[in-house]
């Protein structure tokens, strides 16, 4: 029924399971109303019940990257029918109420339908979901409706609001380029019929690599990590998690529409395809502790530096904050202190004492003027070191899990020893689907990709 589309049943069988061809007519005729409003549940928040929470605030859309506000989502034929783009406004009429909203063009939604996601627009949940969004409860609430309504008119009116979005900070591609990020390799992936055709595409594009630098032995253990794209849902678990695990502070939307927000991991998303029938992908990003570091070789003061076992380090007391590394990091994935953030938010609310009481204690908290990215979680090293050392042993792969390997769901992370050749980081590096980004630059990341396979239907219809 899910491929054909319909349940055919046996002659003798009850006319009660037959297609009613009425319940496409009344279908027509809610259709010919008007517009419907649709309300979710925000992915982060949930119904508001954690709208207090600064993490989950901040952390960008799944899909639209937006941050700190709810917004209507329309598909772009609706948005061009109603004349309105990114951060119009625009007036919604339902179930009596009125709603006025910031616009967002999504490509992939139904025409003639508004998405919304309740949980904003409270006025007594805390210092930092108070007056944050639209509240959209009172009409949800009327007369015991429920998520969905149809007859809805929208109209536009004047005027724009200002939306937090991430989606085009720290860019790794040229947005004017059709499918750059595919040529550049960033992003990789094929068909399964494609790749049993062509099981080596991801090895057929090849550099002349040459450098200055002298090649360093690792001989120890080499602290790597994959992450695997057929797994990653861009459910952003893993940036919630390092968040928490290593102090991340939370700016506040003023910053983050300046791009400054703090998030050690991103999580880029592409589209290819149709506005109405889109190809998504999503890649999270973070600091790759490349070999030849190009943030090492410009740091004045040496506060980024190359560990022995694989680790760009960051020494924050010696940080002056030239920002010379992330003018010179290729995967924009370094972070900077323009303010005291914890002070700069809320006056101060974070400054609390008792929400003091939320830093780890075994990372540092920056200070203004301060550079930071991914550490590999070192502290999490550092313990499994100390562990070994009582033991009489060294230090093995397995036992270090950084903190978004332990939170993501899909198991799409693998961190380890790649010097180690029994361990699964190690087999992963030597997958055929396995890649790293702008590998023609010649600075050896050591995160690496395993590279999507699309399941697509290749029946001709």
């Amino acid at each position: 029924s899910l491929h054909d589309g319909i349940i055919k049943f046996p002659e003798s069988a009850s006319t009660a399971g037959n297609f009613s061809q009425n319940a496409l007519l009344n279908i027509k005729k809610e259709e010919a109303k008007g517009y419907t409003f649709v309300i979710n549940k925000n992915y982060f928040i949930g119904d508001g019940k954690f709208a207090n929470n600064g993490w989950l605030m901040e952390i960008p859309h799944p899909v639209s990257k937006i941050t700190w506000d709810n917004y209507a989502s329309l598909a772009p034929a609706t948005a061009k029918e109603l004349n309105v783009k990114f951060c119009d406004l625009i007036e919604v009429d339902v179930n009596g109420s009125k709603l006025t909203l910031p616009v967002v063009v999504q490509p992939g939604m139904a025409e003639k339908v508004i998405c919304i996601e309740a949980g904003y627009g409270r006025t007594n949940a805390g210092t930092v979901a108070d007056n944050v969004g639209v509240n959209i409860n009172n009409v949800k609430n009327r007369n015991n409706a429920g998520w969905y309504f149809s007859g809805a008119n929208v109209r536009k009116i004047r005027g724009n609001y200002p939306l937090a979005s991430t989606q085009e900070h720290h860019l790794l591609d040229e947005p004017m380029i059709k499918d750059l990020h595919y040529k550049r390799g960033i992003v990789k992936d094929t068909t399964i019929d494609e790749y049993k055709k062509y099981p080596e595409f991801n090895k057929s594009e090849k550099h002349h690599l040459i450098t200055i630098m002298k090649e360093v032995p690792y001989t120890g253990v080499k602290w790597a990590m994959v992450i695997d794209m057929n797994k990653c849902t861009g459910c952003s678990q893993c940036v919630a998690s390092c968040n928490v695990e290593n102090n991340v502070p939370v700016v506040g939307k003023d910053q983050v529409l300046k791009g400054r927000e703090m998030h050690w991991v991103r999580i880029d998303r592409y589209y290819s395809g149709t506005n109405e029938e889109p190809v998504s992908s999503v890649q999270p990003v973070i600091c790759t502790h490349c070999d030849n570091a190009p943030c090492e070789n410009v740091c004045p003061v040496a506060a980024t530096n190359h560990s022995p076992d694989g680790l760009n380090q960051m020494a924050y007391n010696r940080c002056v904050g030239t920002r010379y590394c992330a003018n010179n990091c290729p995967f924009k994935v370094r972070r900077y202190n323009f303010f005291n953030f914890r002070d700069h938010f809320g006056n101060g609310y974070y400054q609390q004492d008792s929400l003091q009481l939320l830093h780890n204690p075994e990372v540092t908290v920056r200070s203004r003027g301060v550079m930071e990215k991914c550490t590999f979680c070192v502290q999490r090293i550092m313990e499994a070191r100390q562990e070994a050392t009582k033991e009489g042993r060294t230090v093995k792969g397995e036992d270090v899990r950084t903190a978004c390997q332990c939170s993501c769901p899909s198991n799409a992370i693998v961190f380890g020893d790649m010097n180690d050749p029994n361990s699964e980081i190690s087999k992963l590096l030597k997958h055929n689907l396995n890649y790293t980004m702008l590998e023609e630059l010649n600075i050896k990341p050591n995160i690496s990709y395993i590279a999507k396979l699309r399941n697509t239907n290749s029946e001709e219809v």
